[in-house]
């Protein structure tokens, strides 16, 4: 294992990889309103640039960096004087970060956006049956789904904000979040979660027990937790769930280290962005006390696997793009790689946990 140097070194790196990550053209997204969509340049508005400036809320929160700060500032100044897209769970990921900038600084500037946004979330976002959000992005309706991204791009947003401002409403309905979502996606069997379920027919799809999906539950089980107080029958019971979830994620860590885009399929390729969020999740897990020594060995293995994926220029390699609902499992074997600002994201979420070690 690297020393702490070693690591804040590899972190300013990461944090200038992805503020420098531009669109190429090589995958256009056009989105439902006519506007194309940009899920790589760090200054668009969508989810792998809120999970980026999620990294670097928490990187800053962590370390106290003044860049981190005035990164985010930045960003989120341009981002308004732009005017905002419409709402739906992808373009509500910024929000996160905006929630634990405010709940520091308590600027002025930011709370009128955080409350329209998190009204809007409570009254206007599309439910499945049960309550559970729908998983509509930019540029599709996804009638009926619920999708396991759902939870980090939108849950841990109304539990950040309602803890911060005080409506204990908004926790309530992140508890709510997280209890339909692991009715309808945990899988008995395993332990390890689907990447979907749908309504209509009642199922969950090619039974994908996806990587990244994973990632964001294991890193959004302990992240939650932080980011509010917990009703303990609620906490009691997503401990659980994690538990599990971690005793079946050990065994299937590759002997280099990662986890596969597919954990339990071999021929599936290693993938970076969910080995950094489930390492990120079990040294998490490991020091809060909601995990074993096992796990901590775990994910100090996906850090050093982590390290030998970040170029000199910061830049996280071996990142798969940003995953619809797959109808079979060969779907997700052939999602290409390519950086983007959640693998950036996730990276930086990791080594800021493994600074703790």
């Amino acid at each position: 294992m690297r020393d702490e140097p070693d690591h804040r070194r590899v972190l300013d790196r990461l944090v200038a990889g992805m503020t420098a990550l531009r669109h190429d053209g090589q995958f256009d997204e056009p989105n439902l309103d006519g506007s194309a969509g940009d899920y790589i340049s760090f200054d668009a508005w969508e989810w792998p640039q809120g999970v980026g400036l999620y990294g670097l809320a928490k990187l800053w929160r962590e370390t106290g960096d003044d860049t981190c700060r005035t990164i985010l500032e930045d960003w989120y100044t341009r981002a308004l004087n732009r005017g905002l897209p419409g709402l739906n769970v992808n373009t509500t990921a910024p929000m996160l970060a905006l929630a634990l900038f405010w709940g520091k600084t308590r600027d002025p500037r930011w709370e009128p956006v955080l409350e329209d946004w998190a009204t809007r979330v409570m009254t206007d976002a599309p439910r499945t049956p049960e309550g559970g959000f729908q998983h509509d992005v930019s540029d599709k309706i996804n009638a009926g789904e619920l999708w396991d991204d759902t939870l980090y791009m939108v849950a841990l947003f109304l539990a950040a904000y309602g803890q911060a401002s005080g409506k204990r409403a908004l926790v309530d309905e992140a508890e709510r979040q997280f209890l339909v979502h692991a009715r309808y996606l945990t899988d008995p069997e395993t332990g390890l979660w689907f990447h979907g379920w749908t309504f209509q027919g009642r199922h969950n799809f090619a039974r994908a027990r996806w990587a990244r999906g994973n990632a964001w539950i294991t890193a959004g089980l302990v992240d939650l937790p932080d980011l509010c107080d917990l009703t303990p029958s609620v906490a009691a019971y997503l401990q659980g769930v994690l538990t599990s979830q971690i005793d079946a994620l050990l065994p299937l860590q590759t002997e280099g280290g990662a986890w596969r885009t597919l954990l339990d399929d071999p021929s599936s390729y290693e993938e970076t962005s969910a080995t950094a969020g489930i390492a990120y999740g079990l040294m998490k897990a490991a020091r809060l006390g909601l995990a074993g020594p096992a796990a901590a060995l775990a994910g100090r293995r996906g850090v050093n696997f982590l390290l030998s994926k970040i170029g000199q220029d910061g830049v996280v390699q071996g990142v798969s793009y940003g995953t619809r609902m797959g109808h079979d499992l060969q779907f997700y074997r052939d999602i290409p790689v390519q950086p983007t600002g959640y693998g950036q994201s996730l990276a930086i979420l990791c080594l800021t946990e493994a600074l703790h070690e």
